[in-house]
C-alpha cells in the first residue's frame, strides 16, 4: 500500500493509538498520521468512529469507499494478516493463542497503571501502585527467554507492553525504582522495548513533554517527576 491508502487517526498520547503505529513501522508500511483534539472532536471523526475513541485506521479501496477500522486489537490484527513481513504472532495454534491471551492481560495492565499515574493522592497512588507491581510478577514467572516476550522474536504482546512502559521511562528513577526493583525479567525486557526503533518512532518527538502537560492539567502526584 501506499502513504496515501492507509491512515491512522489518532491522539499523540493515546497507548493504543503507539500499538497500531508500532505495527505499521514493523511492517515497514508507509502511512499518514492524522492526529486529532480528543477534547474538540472534530465532526467527520464522530461520523467514523462509533465509540469516539482512537485510534481510527482508514484504508482505501478502489473503486470502493474507503473502510474505517476501530479499536486497536482489530486494526493490528488486520494490519499482520494483510501487510508484508513476518508475523508478530507464532505460527503454532496454541502458542498463538497464549500470546493473544497475554495481549489482553497488558490490555488490562493499562487501568492499574494509568490510575497510578494520574493518582492525586497518596492512597490512590499506593494502591494502584500495588496492584500494577502484582501483574508484573505475574510476568516476572512467565517469562523464560529474552530479549522479548517470547524470545528472540518481536510479536503482538510486546506491541502491547511497549507504550506501557514507555511511561515509566519518562519517570525520575526513583519512581519506577520500587515497581520494577526485583524483576530482572521484566526490567530487561522492558529496556530492550525501550530501545526497539518501532517503539522509539511511535510517538512525536514532545511526547515527553505533552505526558507532563496532561499530569499538571490532571493535578496528578507525578506531575513534577517527568525527568
Amino acid at each position: 500500500m501506499t502513504s496515501a491508502q492507509l491512515a491512522l487517526v489518532s491522539h499523540p498520547l493515546c497507548p493504543f493509538v503507539q500499538r497500531a503505529a508500532i505495527v505499521l513501522l514493523e511492517k515497514n508500511v508507509p502511512f499518514e498520521r492524522i492526529d486529532i483534539d480528543l477534547a474538540a472532536k472534530p465532526d467527520w471523526f464522530l461520523m467514523l468512529s462509533p465509540l469516539g475513541k482512537v485510534p481510527l485506521l482508514r484504508i482505501k479501496q478502489p473503486n470502493l469507499p474507503d473502510a474505517v477500522l476501530f479499536e486497536s486489537t482489530a486494526i493490528c490484527e488486520y494490519l499482520n494478516e494483510t501487510q508484508d513481513g513476518v508475523s508478530l504472532y507464532a505460527a503454532d495454534p496454541l502458542a498463538r493463542a497464549q500470546q493473544r491471551a497475554w495481549a489482553e492481560f497488558g490490555l488490562a495492565s493499562f487501568a492499574d497503571a494509568w490510575q497510578f499515574l494520574n493518582a492525586r493522592d497518596p492512597a490512590t497512588a499506593t494502591d494502584r501502585k500495588a496492584v500494577f507491581r502484582h501483574k508484573l510478577q505475574q510476568l516476572e514467572d512467565r517469562l523464560t527467554h529474552v530479549p522479548y516476550f517470547s524470545g528472540p522474536t518481536f510479536g503482538m504482546v510486546d506491541v502491547t507492553f511497549a507504550p506501557l512502559f514507555r511511561y515509566f521511562d519518562l519517570l525520575h528513577p526513583d519512581i519506577p525504582r520500587p515497581i520494577f526493583d526485583g524483576l530482572p525479567r521484566v526490567s530487561a525486557w522492558r529496556a530492550a522495548l525501550a530501545e526497539r526503533p518501532s517503539v522509539i518512532s511511535a510517538v512525536r518527538t514532545d511526547y515527553a513533554e505533552q505526558f507532563q502537560l496532561h499530569l499538571v492539567k490532571q493535578q496528578a502526584l507525578l506531575a513534577g517527576a517527568i525527568r
